[in-house]
């Protein structure tokens, strides 16, 4: 885990290392370990490293090469990356890191060298003889990477604020990502940020920047095109399992290593793969090492139906882990908002999210590296009737009419797709028409017609092609809300040197998934549920899934009573409770750029409503929207510039 950030005069005009000092010094909380600079010429790179024990370092060139790197990079499939580039007749040390690595990869493949990397990166590399600028960004956007661009100058870092800091980026905001924010409470474009000047680069893609030229590339999709059909069903099982350990595997290059453990079946199977993985590295050790694996478990101790951290608990203390409760109790609604700097770099929807900064302050007491779960839901995410069509278009009519027949069999009544369509036909339930939210100011609302974009719902990505059997699988995995959770999670923004790695989202296991039928193994997690058969307690590997029990922001509600213009301190509530409503409520002249006034132009203040605990979830957190991004506006229009 590194901080990067890099300035490249397109112009010709020379970059001191000067220039880059406040830059490299923003990340320290990035790359507390190793900090270095380096400028020659037109360009200037920055490094901040974090040693998570394992395979990276701060190196910026090779050997008698015209290429400089910084990079924030973990690859995977090592392995096979250092025997390709070995039989180009590339001399690699054997002790090279992943961005010595990837510095070889472009020096033989160039641009393209992006086709051969498996992992997560973010990365530019200077190549002093084509004076061109290099940039990518990993698959699923795992690794953030911002920049800006002005007519003579390229600015970039996986940093949002480093940028900030620059004298050239304006601290203006981007009108349309604040109207996504408002709405949906993400910004939806992923090419773009809450700045105006500050551009986001995609998931999957690669910049090419040079004197008078910017290329923008996608260098990959989600596939569709596997497929695989075995004629065993154990092959299914072993073939997933080929791709699952060492997905997990490569994720184990530090120790000790943290677990977020649910005490659901995603985050079990990672836990217990993941132990099972460095118990065996830890007993071929010479001496012989203790495993250290931990589990983090979120607890709400008031959620008393709340069953998931009892089963999380039983797992750890078969696998025999250490398990840490990270209690909630006492965050309350926006907690840490008010302060001088903003609570995230951009705009966050959740008055509850300082509970992230505690889970990540607890794992960085111990741990520099995280697993997470996430991922299996979406890649597992069950569908027949497209299945059922490509059978049927392949002519495969005895595997069809098995398959529907035993589907018909295990398959539950629709009761609740039911209730969905009838309370839509008498406009209620998840189907009914939403009204357009009266806090927003009625000029910005008319200027960006924005009530047609609210008819319209969240903007979906639609992806090149279409998955043949598992189509919602595939879609979701283009979703914003990935490299929104990405940017959320990294260090740039929990301000702790934890990293945090997704085994479900590694290419192989990707790749596996995307080509199997969906029935039966997504059906219920069939297949995770057979894999993990004496690696996962029996209690935990075949419970049905179960929704959060309730929303955490409305319990709080309901316990502390509702807030608004008159909440008051002293009723159980913190100061901050208090003030929310009361910050909004400040008036400034049309047009006034102040921390109030700049509010108003996004938000009529006047129809907010105070938070109340009997409110349904939704109405909590869409009324709680517009006081999430008044504090994040005050505390940004605090932050200095150089």
């Amino acid at each position: 885990m590194s901080g990067i950030v890099g300035i490249f005069e397109r112009a010709g005009a020379p970059v001191a290392a000067a220039q880059l000092r406040p830059l490299v010094d923003s990340l320290k909380h990035l790359g507390p370990d190793a900090q270095n600079i380096w400028a020659e010429g037109s360009a200037g790179l920055g490094h901040a490293l974090l040693q998570t024990g394992g395979f990276s370092s701060p190196v910026f060139s090779i050997a008698e090469s015209h290429l400089c790197i910084t990079a924030d990079v973990h690859l995977v499939s090592r392995a096979q990356l250092r025997t390709e580039l070995l039989s180009t007749g590339a001399q690699i040390s054997p002790n090279a890191g992943d961005d010595e690595l990837l510095l070889h990869a472009y020096a033989q493949w160039g641009p393209d060298c992006v086709e051969h990397l498996r992992g997560d990166f973010a990365f530019a590399i200077w190549d002093a003889q084509a004076q061109t600028l290099f940039c990518a960004r990993d698959h699923f956007g795992i690794k953030p990477f911002y920049y800006a661009l002005f007519d003579s100058l390229f600015l970039f870092s996986n940093a949002l604020n480093a940028l900030r800091l620059h004298p050239r980026v304006s601290p203006a905001l981007n009108d349309s990502a604040v109207a996504d924010f408002l709405l949906f409470g993400l910004n939806c474009d992923n090419s773009t940020t809450t700045f105006r000047d500050i551009q986001r680069l995609p998931p999957a893609h690669s910049l090419l920047v040079s004197r008078d030229a910017v290329k923008l590339r996608r260098y990959w999709d989600v596939p569709v095109d596997g497929r695989i059909r075995c004629t065993r069903a154990d092959e299914y099982v072993e073939n997933f399992l080929a791709a699952w350990n060492p997905a997990v595997a490569d994720c184990l290059d530090a120790s000790p290593t943290g677990i977020f453990l649910s005490g659901g079946l995603d985050s079990a199977a990672v836990a217990a793969t993941a132990n099972c993985i460095q118990r065996g590295r830890a007993a071929l050790a010479h001496p012989p090492e203790s495993c250290d694996v931990r589990a983090y478990t979120i607890l709400h101790g008031h959620l008393a139906r709340d069953r998931d951290p009892a089963h999380a608990a039983q797992l750890a203390a078969a696998l025999q882990m250490p398990l840490q409760h990270i209690y909630m109790d006492n965050v309350q609604p926006f907690d840490q908002f008010i302060s001088a700097q903003p609570i995230a770099p951009e705009p966050v929807d959740d008055p509850l999210f300082a509970g992230l900064f505690l889970s990540f302050q607890e794992i960085a007491a111990h741990c520099r590296v995280a697993l997470s779960g996430e991922g299996s839901d979406n890649l597992m995410h069950f569908q027949m009737w497209p299945y059922v069509a490509d059978l049927r278009c392949n002519a495969d009519w005895r595997r069809l009419l098995r398959e529907l027949s035993q589907y018909a069999w295990r398959r539950p009544f629709p009761w609740r797709g039911l209730l969905v369509r009838l309370q839509g036909l008498f406009g209620k339930g998840e189907t009914a028409a939403r009204p357009f939210p009266k806090w927003i100011a009625p000029d910005f609302a008319k200027r960006l017609d924005l009530p047609a974009r609210w008819r319209a719902g969240q903007p979906r990505p639609a992806p090149p092609q279409r998955h043949p059997i598992h189509p919602a699988a595939h879609a979701s995995l283009y979703l914003p809300q990935w490299t929104r959770m990405f940017e959320l999670e990294n260090p740039g923004v929990t301000k702790c040197p934890v990293e945090l790695r997704y085994p479900f989202l590694d290419l192989r296991v990707v790749e596996y998934l995307l080509a199997i039928p969906p029935f039966p193994w997504f059906f219920q997690k069939t297949l995770l549920r057979r894999a993990m058969a004496g690696l996962v307690l029996d209690s935990v590997r075949l419970r049905p899934k179960t929704p959060f029990v309730a929303d955490p922001l409305l319990l709080q509600l309901q316990r502390f009573g509702s807030f608004g213009v008159k909440t008051r301190a002293d009723a159980g509530v913190s100061a901050a409770v208090s003030a929310a409503v009361s910050a909004i409520d400040t008036k400034a002249a049309p047009g006034d750029r102040s921390s109030g006034g700049e509010a108003d132009l996004y938000i009529n203040h006047s129809s907010l409503l105070p938070l109340h605990g009997k409110m349904t979830a939704e109405q909590v957190n869409q009324m709680a929207r517009p006081i999430c991004f008044n504090f994040w506006l005050q505390s940004v229009r605090q932050v200095g510039y150089n």
